[in-house]
């Protein structure tokens, strides 16, 4: 869905911010096709080591994708130099939001798109109960028996200070993009952030 909403074609530079262990880098490459490019950047080496092994041509030709490890804050690149971009679960973890929201508008190119996916904390009181329970009772003892547990506890946390929904919007506007509208999916415990410069 991100991925679709990012406007992401054949030909386009593409950037997936904070990608992680690049799942949606991945994608963007499919859909720029061999006449495109990607970069996949993340301030963490070993998420971007995760990254490049899984970097293996599918059966139809993909763009080349370049792992550059940056600060969502300080992006390497030159203004207007995306033509769409993505975002998965990057925008609750970065340190100062209205900065990185800036960064991603100065280097996309005019009318370029962007779409930003994350968890969120549901108002409605039986959604909030769910997700609660999921991450308490599955997410984080699953976390727990592989080792993992600090990289998924702070989840809760981060939802509880996460703003959504207009107030996202209204970071978005401040930052620069002309248009920004937020999709709430799963019952509101995600959504998409849909901007454009």
């Amino acid at each position: 869905m991100a991925v679709k909403w990012s406007g992401a074609g054949p030909g386009n530079t593409c950037l997936d911010l904070c990608c992680g262990s690049g799942d949606l880098a991945l994608l963007l490459a499919k859909q720029a096709g061999p006449t495109g490019s990607v970069f996949g950047v993340d301030f963490s080496a070993a998420q971007l080591a995760v990254a490049a092994k899984r970097d293996r041509p599918f059966l139809t030709p993909t763009s080349p994708i370049t792992w550059v490890e940056a600060d969502a804050l300080e992006l390497p690149f030159a203004d207007n130099y995306f033509d769409c971009a993505t975002m998965g679960y990057g925008l609750r973890n970065v340190t100062d939001i209205p900065r990185s929201l800036q960064e991603l508008h100065r280097v996309l190119k005019p009318g370029a798109k962007a779409a930003i996916l994350d968890l969120h904390r549901p108002n409605n009181s039986l959604m909030r109960s769910f997700q609660q329970f999921y991450l308490d009772t599955l997410v984080v003892p699953i976390a727990q028996q592989f080792g993992m547990t600090q990289e998924y506890a702070y989840i809760n946390p981060s939802l509880d200070k996460f703003p959504i929904g207009q107030q996202q919007v209204a970071i978005a506007r401040e930052a620069g993009f002309s248009t920004a509208i937020h999709y709430p999916i799963a019952g509101a415990m995600m959504g998409v952030l849909v901007l454009v410069c």
